[in-house]
């Protein structure tokens, strides 16, 4: 986080070893890593089962107006980006364990009080407790991770546990279709108790045999040592690159996928419900699919220059989506969506190895909570003004701008990774294999 010359923080980094064929990488992996993607795949079963149909829930099941359905929802996010920073510094003070399983009994908790949502203010404190959960399950998970894997497996394992994650949402949500009845409420309720349930097995494996790692871990002492703070993170010139490239990853990305190009896809190309369900389809198929395949190509290679890779790659997939606009109400605009998602479930591959793997490589052991919290933190908070920018602007007919000022943003996170992020890593955290592999 300082200039090439001198390492990201003060305790030393090994040099990362060529890791294992891929074949090989179960075996590789220690006992507490294959436990942890065991259930992955089960638990967000339970995520796909709800995640479409939040909107019909509220709305048609319980009757809420659109706009206190758009408040609560937006209230879901508000209380993710609320809880990173506090979380990131509960992480460093108890240890990621002992904050996943809290974060994943007051999820179970929130989802179950949805189940029940016969009200405003019932589903204000599940969404508040299923929000806030979220926003410090996410850093706790990533630090908990890099506390029992070694750091020449972390890319691997990060992209193995995303493509884990798709295929449960995947297979939860063709099974939610099936279930889901708007003329029978029950059925929801049973959605909902299957997603609270979902989460214990996690609970019970950090509970029972994974017991014993992710504690706290003591800050180094002496008479030069620091109280831990946020202030040791933010002032590292690495760090505030890699909340800009968050940020931006958020905005152009993840924070449209569900909102702006939802809404474009269906206002401006008029794309049926059911070919954005095929679309979404697409993305999930797409990961599933290429995310051990890139796994095997990007191995060794800079991350800053996968994030530009991916950069590109989503400023393709929005001028696809636009594209649609061309051939409204037709097959072929459908087609042209569900390209688009397959496009930018391509760029996911490559994010999700990368970033998390970087903030961990140049997190010093005792910071890792405040490290992956302020890190959450920007991509919670542009996930909540992405959604009102692109509301805005394809609500006064700004289709163009809206999709010209996402390719602007796609560009920018590419020059930015280069030229502020990459300058300011050691090789080790740039995902170098050997000390002879230098960034430029």
């Amino acid at each position: 986080m300082h200039p090439p010359v001198r390492l990201c923080h003060p305790a030393p980094v090994s040099n990362p070893t060529k890791p294992p064929a891929l074949s090989d990488f179960w075996s590789a992996l220690p006992r507490e890593g294959r436990l942890l993607l065991s259930v992955v795949a089960f638990q967000f079963i339970g995520t796909g089962l709800v995640l479409p149909f939040w909107v019909v829930y509220l709305h048609e099941v319980r009757h809420f107006p659109v706009s206190t359905v758009g408040l609560l929802l937006g209230w879901l996010s508000l209380g993710a980006m609320i809880a990173t920073v506090p979380g990131g510094v509960l992480i460093d003070h108890i240890g990621p364990r002992k904050v996943m399983v809290a974060a994943g009994v007051a999820t179970s908790v929130g989802q179950a009080l949805m189940a029940f949502a016969t009200s405003v203010p019932i589903a204000v404190v599940g969404l508040g407790l299923v929000g806030m959960s979220f926003g410090v399950s996410w850093p706790a998970s990533q630090a908990f991770v890099s506390a029992v894997i070694p750091e020449e497996l972390r890319q691997r394992f990060f992209g193995l546990n995303f493509a884990l994650l798709n295929l449960g949402i995947g297979v939860g949500g063709v099974l939610g279709g099936f279930i889901a009845d708007v003329h029978r409420p029950q059925t929801f309720v049973l959605m909902y108790l299957w997603e609270a349930a979902s989460y214990w097995p996690e609970i019970l494996l950090l509970l029972i045999p994974l017991r014993h790692v992710g504690g706290r871990v003591p800050h180094p002492e002496g008479e030069h040592a620091v109280a831990p703070s946020y202030w040791q993170v933010i002032k590292r010139p690495a760090v505030l690159s890699l909340i800009g490239i968050n940020f931006m990853a958020a905005f152009v990305g993840y924070g449209q996928i569900n909102s702006g190009a939802a809404a474009y896809a269906r206002l401006i190309g008029h794309v049926s419900t059911r070919g954005l369900g095929l679309a979404f389809a697409v993305n999930t198929v797409a990961i599933v699919v290429l995310q051990l395949i890139v796994l095997r190509r990007i191995e060794g290679m800079r991350r800053t220059r996968l994030v530009v890779a991916l950069s590109m790659i989503w400023a393709v997939a929005w001028l696809v989506l636009s594209a649609s606009s061309l051939v409204p109400k037709t097959l072929g605009a459908t087609v042209l969506v569900a390209a688009f998602m397959g496009v930018f479930a391509l760029g996911e591959t490559l994010l999700q190895p990368t970033v998390p793997a970087m903030v961990n490589a140049m997190a010093p052991d005792h910071l890792r909570g405040r490290y992956n919290g302020i890190c959450s933190a920007s991509f919670q908070f542009a996930s909540v003004v992405a959604p009102i920018a692109a509301g805005f602007l394809i609500d006064h007919d700004l289709g163009w701008a809206y999709i010209a000022s996402l390719v602007a943003g796609c560009l920018l996170m590419a020059v930015f990774s280069v030229v502020s992020l990459e300058p300011r890593l050691t090789p080790a955290a740039n995902g170098l294999l050997t000390p002879a592999d230098t960034p430029r």
